[in-house]
């Protein structure tokens, strides 16, 4: 091989879906992160609501991870998609739940405003955000490969993984095998 279809190789690797699926999957990344944060260590345990918007948020992380791990396709964008459509129809779900007056909402805020308020419009965000890397994707070369080669793609992988892990851990704890609590106070499985 020449030297300069290797380089053209290499460019296409770091083509600008490649490097804006990584950035999206460490969005996804931060929150996770930030939910996760505030059940540990604000104690604010997720409702049952608010686990379905974190599986949509997961099953939207996947749909990235796999562009991150396999290379671009449309299949991948397509379960993206399905997890930021489950986790906005869920989190406007809520929404409306506590749109009443006098309704003060459920659990704490984050830039003054509710996490469900949060999702909604990050997941309305991420449909936005997929349709352009849908379109990017029909007008750039395709990469030979994923970002999964380059350090910030195996970091995000594994770090979307270890949050995937670390919240059906808690979940399993504070729920168990049932049906969650509406406004769960403790971990079902320890006691508390």
């Amino acid at each position: 091989m020449n030297p300069s279809h290797l380089s053209s190789l290499r460019d296409r690797d770091r083509s600008a879906g490649n490097v804006l699926n990584v950035l999206a999957l460490l969005a996804v990344c931060a929150a996770l992160g930030v939910a996760f944060y505030y059940q540990l260590e604000k104690n604010e345990l997720p409702c049952p609501l608010c686990l379905l918007q974190r599986a949509g948020l997961i099953l939207t992380g996947i749909g990235l991870m796999m562009n991150v791990r396999f290379g671009v396709r449309a299949a991948h964008y397509g379960v993206a998609l399905a997890g930021a459509l489950a986790t906005g129809v869920i989190a406007l779900r809520q929404v409306l739940l506590h749109i009443a007056p006098g309704d003060a909402g459920y659990g704490s805020t984050f830039m003054g405003l509710h996490f469900y308020t949060l999702a909604a419009l990050s997941s309305l965000a991420a449909v936005a955000g997929i349709a352009l890397l849908l379109m990017l994707k029909s007008w750039e070369p395709p990469a030979s490969s994923g970002a999964w080669k380059s350090a910030g793609g195996k970091l995000a992988c594994i770090l979307f993984i270890l949050l995937v892990a670390g919240n059906l851990a808690s979940t399993v704890l504070e729920c168990g095998a049932g049906a969650c609590e509406d406004n769960p106070t403790g971990y079902l499985l320890l006691g508390k």
